[in-house]
């Protein structure tokens, strides 16, 4: 979830979200990590829309906090459409990072989703501004894979876990690490089409406010 913004002086449009996690696995410096990963995959993407006969260049500026002591309370009754909220802990029920559903602003992260300078963060980010997967999740001889795309993804070899790999075998789908923020993905936030008030001012997703306890594996 976001706040998005007209600067007609100098022609952006800036999207802000704010990140505050708690859990076991959460830290400030993950915090931070995790902020700065996102504002780069969707920054990298230099994307722009044409509002109102006006060209703007779109940015996103993202800040993470650690906020261990978070009460379920400050999540339900937040009305802040900048924050979302998420717990990250090493063990989740299903297995992945997820989010509350499609615009939202709780979820629940796995900590190994987020290592190693993965796409995960970025991609349950889209989620949470109303982007869904894309329907056809069979995208050979497409190139470059958007960053809606899940795992499972049929795509060309170079984007594999395995490029050597035959589709759908073990090594032969979209490794998450290669997907990147597009301009299509920009276009698919239908920023011209959202609501904006007489300060140019809207908001990006809705308010799921889910706050999570932690997942405990069996015994």
């Amino acid at each position: 979830m976001g706040e998005a913004e007209i600067h007609s002086g100098d022609r952006r449009l800036i999207i802000r979200s704010d990140f505050y996690f708690y859990g076991d696995s959460a830290t400030a410096e993950l915090a931070s990590i995790i902020a700065t990963d996102i504002a780069g995959h969707w920054n990298e993407a230099k994307g722009i829309v044409r509002i109102r006969w006006k060209t703007f260049a779109v940015e996103f500026v993202i800040h993470g906090f650690y906020v261990p002591e978070i009460q379920p309370e400050t999540v339900w009754y937040n009305t802040n459409p900048k924050n979302n909220y998420f717990r990250i802990e090493e063990f989740s029920k299903a297995h992945v990072s997820f989010v509350d559903g499609i615009n939202c602003n709780t979820g629940y992260f796995k900590l190994d989703n987020l290592l190693h300078n993965s796409t995960t963060a970025a991609h349950e980010y889209g989620h949470t501004l109303g982007l869904d997967h894309p329907r056809d999740l069979n995208i050979r001889g497409k190139g470059q894979p958007g960053i809606m795309y899940p795992r499972g993804t049929v795509c060309d070899p170079d984007f594999q876990y395995d490029p050597a790999a035959q589709p759908l075998q073990a090594g032969g789908t979209l490794n998450p690490y290669t997907r990147k923020v597009l301009q299509t993905d920009i276009d698919l936030l239908k920023l011209p089409k959202l609501s904006w008030n007489s300060e140019g001012i809207t908001v990006l997703g809705g308010f799921s406010s889910v706050y999570h306890e932690k997942h405990m594996p069996p015994q």
